[in-house]
């Protein structure tokens, strides 16, 4: 077998033609997937809080209740948003621990099937029938248990997605997203409040936006424009919500 499939070096060092700069794929995606995820909250944070504090500025010019109405949709946001996370994320760690449990028995209980399937995982990634045998003797004489949950699972058993960390970080993403509509709404004038919080909002969106597009690799300008658009209808109806609520209370 090429050296280039050994799935580690004996001492412990590179893989043959692994570059020393080059970042593990498996850390590097969680990492990414995090700060998506991040953006996302952000982007929910600034739609979200604008859309509050537009349509109430829309029906009183009082600083008051705007800013009350901010401040509740802001936490009220950022608490929906870490319950929604972590009742996600514990749902699927406790589906992966599962699996991973099922896994452990399976390879106490037969681990000769276990072998088999692991070198017919490989055999279907295009390797010959003698290389995917070899390569699955050595990565179960390395960590069975690890190899299989890697192949067959797709699950990193160190790598488990903590419900706590993903609900703060939620939270956070949500509430720093949520602080520019707020701010912008009650610090100007009740003349300029709407048309600068519009105007902070939409170039926000589109930072988000493209940061969002980079991260996921799509296009940039469609992925701005729809974000940017989307929050810009989001607040049109809000504001004209809010008109008709004040015009007819």
């Amino acid at each position: 077998m090429s050296t280039d499939l050994t799935a580690a070096a004996p001492d412990g060092g590179l893989r043959t033609g692994e570059h020393a700069d080059e970042p593990h794929r498996s850390g590097t995606s969680a990492r990414l997937n995090w700060l998506r995820a991040a953006v996302l909250g952000a982007n929910d944070g600034i739609v979200s809080v604008a859309g509050i504090v537009v349509g109430v500025a829309a029906a009183t010019t009082s600083r008051e209740p705007i800013m009350t109405a901010g401040i509740a949709g802001m936490v009220a946001g950022a608490v929906s948003m870490a319950l929604g996370e972590y009742v996600s994320v514990s749902t699927q760690r406790d589906s992966e621990r599962a699996l991973l449990d099922a896994e452990r028995r399976e390879l106490l209980e037969q681990p000769e099937a276990e072998l088999d399937e692991l070198t017919e995982i490989y055999r279907a990634k295009g390797l010959s029938p003698e290389t995917a045998r070899q390569v699955a003797e050595e990565l179960t004489a390395h960590d069975a248990f690890a190899a299989h949950a890697e192949a067959e699972l797709g699950i990193d058993p160190d790598g488990l997605t903590n419900p706590w960390q993903a609900a703060l970080s939620s939270a956070v993403s949500f509430t720093l997203g949520a602080l520019l509509p707020l701010l912008a709404i009650v610090l100007p004038g009740p003349a300029f409040r709407v048309p600068i919080t519009f105007v902070a909002v939409i170039l926000a969106l589109a930072a988000t936006g493209a940061l969002g597009a980079r991260l996921g690799g799509s296009e940039p300008v469609k992925a701005t424009a729809r974000v940017a658009v989307g929050g810009a209808l989001a607040m049109a109806f809000t504001y004209a919500v809010g008109h008709l609520v004040g015009i007819s209370v």
